[in-house]
Order: C-alpha cells, then sequence, then structure tokens
C-alpha cells in the first residue's frame, strides 16, 4: 500500500531551442543529476558538489536498426516530484518505507522515453518505450560509468573466463582494489562497491528487472566500467543433473513486448558505509504487490538440515534422510518456536523427480506431525526440474500442506532465466506457497511485487565454510554494505562450532565458522533475510538451551532499523526495532575491537538490556560466550568489546 502525503507536481514544459542540458536534484539538493542530449544521449552525476559520475552513454540497439539514445530528438520533458510512504509486506528494514524523489521524464522522436530519479539515497535512469504491441529485439544496451576518479572497490569478482558464459552461482569473494587495476577482461555481478577519494559511497546495481537480463560490469583498464548483459541461449544441455553446458547463444539479449518500461540503472549513494545498511532503493524502485491477498505470508526462523548433515546424536534412532529424523527437527522447532524446517536435497526419489519423495521420507506423515506441532516444511528443488514440472508439482506440495519451496541452482541470469523467477513466484502465490531463491542472482524487486518471495541466497554465505576457507570474519563484515543493500540475504547463519584463525578446517559432516559465538549470533541482528535459518545440528543447540532461547527470540522482519556504526570490511553494528522490542547487533573481522554505542536512538524509556558477548578466552576458544544484563535509558553509552572475529548481541525490552 503506499499512502500519499503530498501531491504530486507535474510539469510538461515546451522544449526550448538549443537547450541540451537537463537538471535534477534528489529533495534534499545533495545529488545532481546533469542529462545532456546532444548527438549522444549521456548522464552525469555529483554529490554535495562531488563530481562522481562524469559524462557516460545511455544507449539501447534494438534489431531493427533502431538506436534508443543516438541522435536524440527531443519532443518533450516531464518533472514529478513525489513524497510518499510505502507500507511494506513483508519489512525487510522497515515497516513504512519513505518515499521522495524528484523524476525527470525525456520523451524522445521513435516512441520512447528516459525516464531518470533522484532520491536522497541515489540515482537511476530507465528506458520506456511505446513501440506498440509488436515483438521487439534489443541486441545490446550500452551502460557506462565514466567515474570521476580511481576509486576504491570491493569488487565481487566472476570468473577470469576469456570469453565469459555469464554462469554463476553469485556466491561472491570481494576484492580490495581499485577501478584502474581492473582489467576489460575481468567481470563482476552486481552490486559493485566504490568509494570517492574523498570517501563517497556508491553501490552500482539495478531494480525491477523482468523480461530482460541481469547486467554485469566489466573493467576498462582505467576509471570506468562498463555493463554488459548474457545473450539468450539458443541451446544447451543438461550436464549431471543440475550443470548445463551452453551450446549456442542468439545475438541478441532480449526479445520483448514494444511496449514496456526497461529495468531501473541503479547507483545508491551515501556519504559513508553506514548509510548503505539503511537504503531501501531497489525496493522503491520495483512493482508493487500484485497479491490480492497476503494474509498468508509468513516471515520465520527455520532449522535446516543440509548444513550439518543431518548428523543429529543422542538419539535412539538412524540418522539421516528419514521421517525419524525430520520428526526430531520438527520437535526442536516446535520446542523453540521457530516457525519452519527445511528439507534439503535429499528428500526426493532422486534430484530431478521432484514428484515422488525417497522411501524413507512419509510425507504426507511429516506433514501431519509438522501441522500438529504447528510447524511448517519448506523442500528444496532443483529449478530445472521444477521448471519441468512446475504446477503438477505445487500441486502436490500444496495438497501436502507444504508451506514452501526453496529452488535451487539456476546459475544464469539471461532473460529466460530472469522469467523463471516471475513465473514461479507467480505460480507459487496462487497456491499460497512462499519461495527462498538459492543458486540466484541478487535480489532486483520481484520480493516487492510477490512478497511470498521471501529471501534469495546470492551470497557466499555460511555453507561455503563446509569445503572452503572463503567465509571470513573480514568476509562476513563486508557483505551487509554490499549484497544486502540489494535485498534480503540468506546467508545461513548460526554455527555452534567456532574456530579462530588457527584451528579453522573445513569439515563437510561436522562444519564449523569462522570467528566467535557471538559473531554468529550478531548476525541475526545484522543479516536481514525474513526466512532465517538455525543452520546447526539440533543436538549441538539443545545442549545450550539459554543460548538457543536467545538467538530464537530476535524477529525475522523489523519495523525499523538505524546503522550504528561501520566500515565494510571492518567492522558494523545495527540496531533494528520489533514492536516496543529493540535489537542491537555488532560483528567485527579479525580484529578485536571496542565499539562505543550512542543509545539516544530509543524510544525514551527505561530498558531491561540482556546481552550475549564473546567471553574472555574467546580468542584461544571461539565458542567462549557469557550473557549479561543491565538497565540502560536513551542517555547511555554502552561500551561493546570484541575478541577476534568476535561479536555482541542485546534484546532490550522496555521496563513497565
Amino acid at each position: 500500500m503506499q499512502r500519499l502525503l503530498t501531491g504530486i507536481c507535474l510539469i510538461i514544459a515546451p522544449i526550448i531551442a538549443r537547450a541540451t542540458d537537463y537538471d535534477l536534484l534528489s529533495p534534499d539538493k545533495k545529488i545532481a543529476v546533469k542529462v545532456q542530449v546532444t548527438n549522444t544521449l549521456q548522464w552525469s552525476v555529483a554529490y554535495n558538489n562531488e563530481a562522481l559520475l562524469l559524462p557516460s552513454t545511455i544507449r539501447m540497439q534494438l534489431g531493427d536498426g533502431q538506436v534508443l539514445g543516438q541522435s536524440p530528438v527531443l519532443k518533450k520533458q516531464q518533472r514529478n516530484t513525489v513524497n510518499q510512504v510505502i507500507d511494506a509486506v513483508v519489512p525487510v528494514k522497515y515497516k513504512h518505507i519513505a518515499e521522495q524523489y524528484n523524476e525527470l521524464r525525456l520523451s524522445f522522436k521513435g516512441n520512447y522515453s528516459v525516464c531518470f530519479r533522484a532520491y536522497n539515497d541515489g540515482v537511476a535512469y530507465r528506458f520506456e518505450t511505446a513501440l506498440g504491441n509488436k515483438e521487439v529485439t534489443v541486441t545490446n544496451e550500452t551502460v557506462q560509468y565514466q567515474l570521476a576518479d580511481d576509486d576504491h572497490s570491493w569488487w565481487p569478482m566472476e570468473s577470469h573466463r576469456p570469453s565469459p558464459t555469464f554462469q554463476s552461482h553469485y556466491e561472491y569473494k570481494f576484492d580490495d582494489t581499485s577501478v584502474a587495476r581492473i582489467s576489460d577482461k575481468l567481470y563482476a555481478g552486481l552490486p559493485v562497491y566504490l568509494s570517492t577519494p574523498k570517501g563517497t559511497k556508491m553501490l552500482i546495481t539495478e531494480a525491477d528487472l523482468y523480461d530482460y537480463p541481469n547486467q554485469f560490469v566489466f573493467g576498462t583498464n582505467g576509471n570506468a566500467l562498463n555493463g554488459q548483459f548474457p545473450p539468450v541461449i539458443l541451446r544447451d544441455s543438461l550436464v549431471g543433473d543440475r550443470g548445463a553446458k551452453i551450446l549456442e547463444n542468439a545475438p541478441y539479449i532480449a526479445k520483448t513486448k514494444g511496449t514496456r518500461s526497461y529495468p531501473w540503472r541503479t547507483i545508491v549513494i551515501s556519504p559513508d558505509d553506514k548509510g548503505l545498511l539503511e537504503t531501501e532503493l531497489v525496493y522503491k524502485l520495483s512493482t508493487p504487490n500484485v497479491l490480492p491477498n497476503t494474509a498468508w505470508i509468513k516471515p520465520g526462523k527455520v532449522s535446516w538440515d543440509w548444513w550439518n548433515a543431518n548428523n543429529v546424536y543422542n538419539v535412539d534412532f538412524r540418522a539421516g534422510i528419514n521421517t525419524t529424523t525430520y520428526k526430531y527437527y520438527i520437535d526442536f522447532a516446535a520446542q523453540y518456536g521457530l516457525e519452519y524446517i527445511i528439507l534439503d536435497e535429499g528428500w526426493t526419489r532422486t534430484t530431478l523427480d521432484i514428484l515422488h519423495s525417497t522411501p524413507q521420507v512419509d510425507m504426507p506423515e511429516l506433514a501431519r506431525y509438522a501441522k500438529s506441532k504447528n510447524v511448517g516444511i519448506i523442500l528444496w528443488v532443483l529449478w530445472n526440474a521444477l521448471d519441468a514440472h512446475m504446477d503438477e508439482a505445487l500441486d502436490l506440495y500444496a495438497s501436502w500442506g507444504v508451506k514452501g519451496i526453496k529452488v535451487d541452482f539456476m546459475q544464469r541470469g539471461e532473460q529466460y532465466m530472469v522469467n523463471f523467477y516471475e513465473r514461479t513466484a507467480a505460480a507459487c502465490a496462487k497456491r499460497e506457497l512462499l519461495v527462498d531463491f538459492h543458486g540466484a542472482y541478487k535480489p532486483v524487486g520481484l520480493n516487492r511485487k510477490y512478497p511470498n518471495v521471501i529471501s534469495y541466497e546470492g551470497v557466499k554465505g555460511l555453507e561455503n565454510s563446509k569445503g572452503g576457507r572463503e567465509v571470513t570474519p573480514g568476509h562476513d563484515v563486508t557483505i551487509p554494505f554490499i549484497r544486502m543493500a540489494a535485498g534480503p540475504m540468506d546467508y545461513t547463519p548460526g554455527a555452534m562450532l567456532n574456530a579462530n584463525k588457527h584451528n579453522f578446517r573445513p569439515v563437510f559432516s561436522e562444519p564449523m565458522s569462522q570467528g566467535t559465538r557471538c559473531h554468529q549470533a550478531a548476525m541475526y541482528v545484522v543479516y536481514e533475510s525474513p526466512l532465517q535459518m538455525l543452520c546447526d545440528n539440533p543436538s549441538n543447540y539443545l545442549k545450550e538451551p539459554d543460548y538457543t532461547k536467545f538467538i530464537s527470540r530476535v524477529p525475522t522482519t523489523w519495523d525499523t532499523t538505524v546503522a550504528l556504526q561501520g566500515k565494510a570490511g571492518e567492522y558494523v553494528a545495527i540496531a533494528r526495532k520489533k514492536g516496543a522490542t529493540w535489537y542491537i547487533g555488532a560483528m567485527t573481522n579479525w580484529d578485536a575491537r571496542h565499539l562505543d554505542l550512542d543509545l539516544r536512538f530509543l524510544d525514551g524509556q527505561h530498558y531491561k538490556m540482556e546481552i550475549v558477548q564473546d567471553g574472555i578466552n574467546a580468542d584461544e576458544h571461539a565458542a567462549d560466550y557469557r550473557f549479561e544484563q543491565k538497565a540502560v535509558t536513551p542517555a547511555d553509552h554502552v561500551s561493546v568489546q570484541m575478541s577476534q572475529g568476535g561479536g555482541w548481541m542485546a534484546i532490550l525490552t522496555p521496563e513497565q
């Protein structure tokens, strides 16, 4: 729902002879956009008089030879001012999202327009075409980022293949580099983080992506980046049960409707890293909810089986992928108020036969048992199997009483795959099923249009610790500023076996995390995912009931968010509110760190603050933690001491 606070001002201005520059300011007048209409169409961006983006070309080439943005002939300009509040169906950061922007729409000969928007937290533009009911072919879109300086970047590196296939798990390790050092052979997925020499931050991403491919960006060996798009795949072949070999690409990136709006080319802008934790620019730019009934959409926490390999113990049954083991997960979820369990890979007869469970899993009985315990079931499926049997599979799952699916291993971002995401969201919504996309690209607003899209992976999350060493505390405090700014992030926290630098090792069946136990605890406040995992073994959680009860109290959606402190790659501290209760999470990299947190954001009341924090020996035994309780008011500061790879989490309840 959108509540209009002020009127929308619409101005249609006549075209002034020889006028080639059109200016647009953000509502707070800190961001300035200049659009130049000459023999090409270009835009530039400044923040507080600091040049961020030099004139950069905007162009789209169609298959009939028409090039939108080349030798443009302007017919009219329109300006809008909007000030409204978006009521989020699933509030990832805020229940009520303030949306203020100024808009400039330039309409050109050839039945197309380019719309520019300036918000207080960023800018965006997109093409809009009115080419009738015919289908059009888009052969290329030119997206340039001519940067004003050699900006620093946390670069989400893709593969080094000479001819990129654009096949990706979208699980990025972020390289600390400068833009000029990125060659034209290297490319990255979005979002891309940039920091100017003056410290202004930018995130390049996109929003409202439908029936069109994902954008990637390439280096140029200089102070610029160029967008590229995966072409339409004409022929491919299955490799194993989930891989794909591309056999033939089309010489175009999309075949689509002649009359439509294209994705927003989006840049988040902030004076510091902290502002990146609060932006909802992608959500604001995206299509509003289309579902008439959303009361059935229930965010929540999940007991997850795959990370811990169903390796439960202290039980009187053989653990594994079987009905009895999953009843144990259901009992654990019910005991701690977790809303769901996930049956991950292995519950089906084969990974490609998603219409039959393995004989060891009695799905109707599990669904009956889960319902009796007020716990929902979410089922894992491969995307290609779902694509082949979507209606039949979803009808079956709904008949069992399943509450959602986790669809995995898409690993592509071309037009067909983008359409698969939307078809899946719509088909699941029709049956009142949630969707959690894994092996997925970053959020681009689908979760606003279809709020049953409850979360996305698209992040190098904790599962990578089962087989590698790249998920470090430094990585953990980088992703909130970059990946999470695009939308929900299913990192899957909750490791109970924790390790410092010198004793971590990848173990597939009994995995551990790098960093302290409280580093994991803080993730439940810091990381945004309306479907939030407790990834570890229920047997491990049951051994520590006080700790498990504490993290289980943390909600998965929020009324408001306040970024307290943070620097990408170093540390983060966030406060969030749900109802009358506040929650604070803080995390650090491998450097032990002290933070002084100002509690002025509190609501003028007295609070009981319950804290879980690194124990005195957490630097040697990473699972060491301790609880503390104190009374606080908005006038107080709280001292946060974190060990190497440490964390800190607090729950603040109003005193009666």
